[in-house]
């Protein structure tokens, strides 16, 4: 190219790009760890050190010059190597082991915190209770350093949102303290020994999404009844999802695991919720002479059945809120006369309602001995038909705890039995319509 006296040379941005692009290997790109000498797990200690410490001669730039002083000065990124023992320490084998060794600064290893809490488990109330005392060295979720944390609790397997309890938020801190009990209700002892208790502490986030700090699974065998067990230990990462697909052949082992799991979870949605129910045989008893008696009083005197509708835990959510309008209703079986109908209050958006209703059958004990108590579980829906949830069948050709609640309310007459029931959908079709 010939350039005339007096003008100036114009390259175009395609020459440009011509000229300054030249083939070649790609290097790294130079980062501050790479002006430091890095421990590689494959080397010596030897070979990390400055060369007046490990008594190796200086090393030199390409052009011949000294490039390290002797007093213990930096070493250059553009030095092509130090010898010495034998070994030689690249520029491109310094860079890889500072990637090794900067890589354990990611959030897998980061510390995440600890948290203290007890468990108790009460046979006779059926109960769960999980005492949150308090969390230290909680990991900044915050611009400002911190966090606002809170717990919530899940039974696994089973509906996160039938099952999740919480607990307050603490905050502006990673050492909270709450000292808060959360309650699990219709907890047998069936579950306790399959169920799997998820701790998750989050941080709350007002114009965000809450934010995930991290997680313990207690397995529930491992508390023992109506003994307090107390457990201070390490928040952890959850654990990555298993894929049968992703499996090696190495890892076809755990196929036995998945198996038992996708069992477990199809049992899990079977389950329809617990229901609590309390039956009292009455025997008839003489009406006390003189004065006004109430007619409850005079119609339970004859004798009967009273059937106690206490409460609901975990039900199954009917509605696209994620929760349900739920109702009861009880009958007593074979009814001709379509008289044993009962029917509780409905509470709304919830799936652990807590009703506290009774209902009387007057009936005598020959007679209640041929029959069976079905009780119902409904979602109701305004201007269409309601939904049924679930419901569970007491009686002598029951079968399990259904058949034993009905058994000892009959032996046991004038007492009181409670009993939880797990709710199913396999009734006589003729409940199903509301």
């Amino acid at each position: 190219m010939t350039v005339q006296k007096g003008k100036r040379m114009t390259i175009s941005i395609q020459e440009h790009m011509a000229i300054n692009v030249c083939p070649g290997p790609i290097r790294p790109i130079r980062q501050i760890s790479s002006y430091f000498p890095r421990l590689s797990p494959t080397s010596s200690l030897s070979d990390s050190l400055s060369p007046n410490q490990a008594g190796l001669p200086s090393a030199t730039t390409p052009a011949g010059g000294e490039a390290v002083a002797a007093g213990g000065g930096l070493l250059s990124p553009l030095s092509l190597g130090v010898a010495g023992g034998g070994r030689t320490l690249s520029l491109m084998g310094s860079m890889d082991t500072s990637v090794e060794i900067d890589s354990g600064d990611s959030d897998d290893n980061t510390s995440l915190g600890t948290l203290e809490f007890d468990l108790l488990y009460e046979s006779a109330s059926s109960s769960l209770h999980c005492t949150l005392l308090r969390a230290k060295g909680l990991k900044p979720m915050d611009f400002n350093g911190l966090a606002d944390p809170y717990v919530k609790l899940h039974l696994l397997p089973g509906a996160c949102k039938a099952n999740k309890l919480k607990t307050k938020t603490v905050k502006n801190t990673l050492n909270p303290v709450w000292n808060e009990t959360l309650t699990y209700c219709g907890i047998t002892e069936e579950d306790m020994s399959r169920k799997t208790l998820r701790v998750t502490v989050c941080d709350e986030d007002k114009l965000t999404h809450n934010e995930f700090i991290g997680e313990l699974r207690v397995a529930l065998r491992r508390v023992k009844p109506d003994q307090p067990k107390h457990f201070n230990v390490c928040l952890e990462h959850p654990p990555p999802l298993a894929s049968p697909t992703a499996m090696s052949s190495a890892l076809r082992g755990i196929s036995c695991y998945l198996r038992e799991w996708e069992s477990e979870q199809q049992r899990s949605l079977e389950e329809r919720g617990r229901l609590l129910l309390c039956l009292q045989f009455l025997p008839p008893a003489p009406l006390p002479e003189g004065g006004d008696v109430a007619p409850e009083a005079k119609e339970r005197a004859k004798g009967g059945l009273c059937v106690g509708v206490r409460r609901c835990a975990h039900l199954a959510a009917m509605d696209v809120n994620g929760f349900s309008d739920p109702y009861v209703k009880t009958y007593l079986k074979p009814d001709l006369k379509k008289k044993s109908k009962h029917k509780t209050a409905v509470i709304k958006k919830t799936l652990n309602p807590e009703f506290n209703e009774e209902f009387f059958y007057e009936i005598t004990l020959n007679e209640l001995a041929s029959k069976t108590l079905e009780v119902t579980v409904w979602d109701y829906d305004l201007g269409k038909s309601n939904d049924f949830i679930g419901g569970v069948s007491i009686g002598c050709h029951s079968q399990g705890d259904a058949q034993q609640h009905w058994i000892d309310c009959l032996k046991n007459k004038g007492m009181k039995v409670e009993r939880w029931h797990t709710l199913t959908n396999d009734l006589p079709g003729s409940t199903f319509q509301e």
